[in-house]
């Protein structure tokens, strides 16, 4: 998988096949090359989890902080 076409990925979609390498690499079997690939994909949709859960939390923020305005201002 290119890092382009993970990073396209939703969270859903990042998170299942993580879960899959996770299965992979747990099961055994690999050689070192192909546990190190794996590994490496791992990694990068980690990291594509990561920008989504890091993007969802500043926009939880964003509302939270546009009701705490909204509540201020009221008074």
């Amino acid at each position: 998988m290119s890092e382009a076409a993970s990073e396209e990925l939703g969270y859903e979609q990042a998170r299942d096949r993580l879960v899959e390498v996770v299965r992979e690499l747990e099961t055994g079997g690999l050689s070192l090359e192909q546990s190190l690939a794996l590994w490496e994909k791992g990694e990068k949709l980690a990291k594509v989890c990561e920008r989504h859960l890091e993007g969802a939390r500043e926009r939880i923020e964003a509302a939270l902080a546009s009701v705490e305005d909204e509540t201020g201002n009221d008074q």
